[in-house]
């Protein structure tokens, strides 16, 4: 097995670094931030960063980079208040990805792929239409990371649409069947499977196998 210790890692070329500590971690999320600027040109762009931070109140949160260039999504948040999270999924990856070019702000990312804006009961900021989870969100606040200059961007989810087929009686969603996409490091797309579900675990017995994933 290789091993890098910090001075090896701080001696990597720079796009090998890069590559190589954001496949480390694991897999991520893949969505697609959506957003609006105050004079209505629509912004979507591609986050691995997206995570859960509570159900009660609902919650998620996400990670922008540096301000060392101007950030569309960001400046839309602060001004709106409002932005959309929706799953990429294996029928519109090269779509998604193509979203991370840095376009100018006067020129929508929808114009430039084949991504479909969509506006769903009358929440200002465009989902898209091909995704089949999407998520209607309030900014909430934000975290200044000053061991890296990044900020960390906390959203109240107000709406969540799912197809409904992937939703099982209990409420948990089947991303398989949604074929929801992860992401490996910057440019890797996977679709994941599901291996299992499991009972809810207490100390010293045994979790039951939920061989039925849409129970």
């Amino acid at each position: 097995m290789k091993h890098y210790d910090a001075q090896a890692l701080e001696n990597l070329p720079s796009r090998y670094r890069a590559h190589f500590i954001n496949s480390c971690t694991g897999f991520k999320s893949a969505n697609l931030l959506g957003t609006i600027s105050e004079d209505g040109i629509t912004n979507v762009a591609i986050f691995s960063s997206v995570t859960h931070l509570g159900s009660n109140p609902p919650l998620l949160s996400f990670i922008l980079r540096p301000n060392t260039v101007k950030r569309n999504t960001y400046d839309n948040i602060l001004k709106t208040g409002v932005f959309t999270v929706n799953h990429v999924n294996q029928n519109f990856i090269r779509e998604a990805h193509r979203t991370s070019a840095k376009y100018d702000g006067g020129v929508s990312e929808f114009e430039k792929t084949l991504l479909t804006e969509e506006y769903l009961d009358d929440f200002k900021a465009p989902y898209v239409k091909q995704s089949r989870v999407k998520l209607g969100c309030e900014f909430v606040n934000e975290y200044f990371i000053k061991e890296n200059n990044c900020h960390f961007i906390i959203g109240a989810i107000k709406h969540v649409y799912v197809d409904k087929e992937i939703q099982a009686e209990d409420g948990w969603l089947n991303l398989e069947t949604a074929q929801t996409v992860c992401i490996d490091g910057l440019d890797g797309y996977a679709l994941p499977q599901i291996l299992n579900r499991f009972s809810y675990a207490k100390p010293d017995e045994n979790v039951r196998s939920l061989s039925d994933l849409g129970s």
